[in-house]
């Protein structure tokens, strides 16, 4: 990275996948926790990204999920998964 100052920006050009920057963070989704993909949920943690849960819904998560009941949207396509 020489060369690179403080200010200069790195694109991924490799990435397939883009983020919405408006996140859905209205009504009552924000009540439950969500069922997320496991191989989601670290990235997020560690960089801050934004998941999809099963029933839809986008954000960044920092709430502790065991305080939460389970989305019930969520959980019935889990369900239907099985």
């Amino acid at each position: 990275m020489s060369g690179m100052s403080d200010t200069d920006t790195l694109i991924d050009e490799d990435v397939d996948e883009k983020i919405d920057p408006v996140f859905d963070d209205t009504g009552d989704h924000d009540r439950y926790s969500h069922y997320v993909k496991k191989d989601k949920i670290m990235p997020s943690a560690i960089e801050g990204t934004p998941v999809i849960a099963l029933c839809g819904k986008k954000w960044v998560p920092n709430r502790d999920p065991e305080r939460f009941s389970i989305c019930p949207e969520c959980k019935e396509i889990y369900e239907a998964l099985k």
